[in-house]
């Protein structure tokens, strides 16, 4: 949830130093800050192929400008009608600070809902052209008189006016949305729309032009910008497939560690032959649905994606005898997990070895006789369970490193693995078998 929050402690920052009065910066210096953040965004976006932030950044810049064009006839405009006591709705400011209403929020809902590919042609020219549509439709709308064009309304700050009606429902349909998808992908791109989105409304509250809008349309660039860094953060340190912390995250994490502290390895049985007769999709479900209870694991256990079928798990401050009944829990849990199958979509021939298990050629010692087996029997539809193997060290000592606990409850891992499978063992003494399920594959 850090990429939730973050954006909008950015956010409630800003509208604190802004509104408190605890800094006053001149109007030419929020402007220069707006367009400092919006050309880093754009490098970063181009830089991480990252098309989606790229034209979200352009969306806003086109719109931060049309409402500073068209606002010194706005402002007139207002002014008078103010004064006669009736707002009118008619002039060009206001006319592109209805645009931008409407226009804003659905760009930004478009681009969460468009597939990242990079800057190719066929996702940019899609994008330029609607963008480039846009922006021809608002200017022939406001029609700006021609001494009115020559001046910018940067300088002045307009009266806070309520929002239309539609504009307030385009901006909380595409908040909704925003904020759905986050929930359901956990993308940092649209955590950073969401905010950059609320940002924009609460700029165009303000008028939408003068020193406060232009400094919540900075603070928007700066969200997204920040988006680019989440993103690259998440793709260098986390695994994408199981969403779990990778195997460089673990690597940070070991030096930071003070003894005690355990440390376990985990291995899914059987996951070569598993893969090889079900299929590389399964079996790519098969390690998210470990990895959705690896992330749940109880005793203050943080799960990382090791390799392959691999994961380890980090205990600070915990030794062997206090995490034997969190990882005894998750074992079971993994062992009573199920995942349904499409009969249709399965190989019928396992291929080689699995690597931790070199049994003889004897039909009876051969795991992918018994898989075959499975899969001819189990019907169009059917469940498939998985068990794992465990092995846990502790740290003995500040002179003992991190590098070698790995290294003994690996040894663990195997000595489970050659014990039977689906069981725990510990780097200082075996333990009791542990009985796997007859179904499945264990």
């Amino acid at each position: 949830m850090k990429s939730l929050l973050t954006p909008g402690i950015c956010l409630a920052a800003v509208a604190v130093l802004l509104h408190t009065g605890l800094v006053t910066p001149s109007p030419v210096l929020i402007a220069y800050a707006f367009y400092g953040v919006l050309i880093a965004g754009l490098l970063l976006a181009w830089r991480f192929h990252s098309s989606r932030i790229f034209f979200a950044l352009l969306t806003l810049f086109l719109a931060e400008q049309a409402i500073g064009y068209f606002s010194s006839s706005f402002t007139s405009s207002f002014t008078s009608s103010f004064t006669a006591g009736r707002v009118s709705a008619s002039g060009p400011g206001s006319i592109a600070l209805a645009a931008v209403g409407l226009l804003l929020p659905l760009n930004f809902v478009l681009l969460s809902f468009q597939q990242e590919r990079g800057f190719t042609f066929s996702s940019v020219a899609p994008a330029t052209l609607l963008l480039f549509v846009q922006s021809v439709v608002v200017a022939v709308l406001c029609r700006p008189e021609p001494s009115a064009a020559a001046h910018r309304a940067l300088h002045h700050a307009l009266a806070p006016a309520p929002l239309p009606f539609a504009t307030l429902l385009a901006f909380s349909a595409a908040a909704i949305a925003l904020l759905a998808r986050f929930m359901l992908f956990y993308k940092p791109a649209e955590s950073g729309l969401f905010w950059a989105l609320s940002a924009c409304m609460i700029a165009l509250r303000f008028g939408g032009a003068g020193r406060i809008p232009t400094a919540y349309f900075a603070a928007a660039a700066f969200i997204l910008a920040g988006a680019v860094v989440e993103t690259s953060y998440l793709l260098a340190y986390h695994d994408e497939l199981t969403a779990l912390p990778s195997r460089r995250a673990f690597r940070d994490a070991l030096p930071r560690l003070e003894p005690p502290y355990s440390i376990a390895m985990l291995d899914i049985d059987h996951f070569k032959r598993c893969n090889d007769t079900y299929g590389h999709d399964t079996g790519d479900q098969v390690l998210r649905m470990i990895a959705s209870r690896l992330a749940r694991v109880t005793g203050g256990g943080q799960a990382y994606r090791f390799g392959g079928e691999e994961f380890a798990i980090v205990f600070p401050g915990k030794t062997t005898s206090d995490v034997l009944e969190h990882l005894e829990k998750l074992r079971a849990d993994i062992e009573g997990s199920t995942l349904r199958l499409r009969g249709a979509d399965r190989r019928q021939e396992a291929r080689g070895p699995d690597r931790r298990n070199q049994r003889p050629r004897g039909r009876r010692g051969q795991t992918g006789h018994v898989i075959r087996q499975l899969s001819r029997e189990a019907p169009s539809s059917s469940e498939l369970s998985v068990t794992a193997s465990i092995g846990v060290a502790t740290s003995k000592g500040e002179r003992q490193s991190a590098e070698e606990v790995v290294q003994a409850a690996d040894k663990a891992l195997y000595r489970a693995k050659a014990a039977g499978r689906n069981r725990i063992e510990t780097a200082a003494a075996p333990r009791r078998r542990v009985r796997s399920k007859a179904a499945g594959i264990a």
